[in-house]
């Protein structure tokens, strides 16, 4: 376990091993979540959205499911 200590100006220095294993450099941009009590430090994407097309691809397709069950629903309701 690392520990950091946060300075009067509220600079926390992340250690040479965790930059390096995690490739922050400097000017790297990074998001703070809070995750009630527990706060991370996440390296920021550039593009979330670019960088997540396709993730899904290959896998079932969600809009198909979606439109097989309002059928059936419909059906059911008759």
């Amino acid at each position: 376990m690392t520990i950091a200590t946060v300075s009067p100006k509220g600079w926390v220095v992340i250690p040479a091993d965790l930059r390096k294993k995690y490739d922050l450099r400097p000017g790297t941009r990074v998001v703070l979540v809070d995750y009630g009590g527990v706060i991370a430090i996440v390296p920021a994407r550039d593009n979330p959205v670019k960088e997540g097309l396709g993730l899904l691809k290959g896998g079932p397709s969600l809009t198909k499911a979606l439109l097989k069950e309002r059928a059936q629903e419909r059906r059911r309701e008759r």
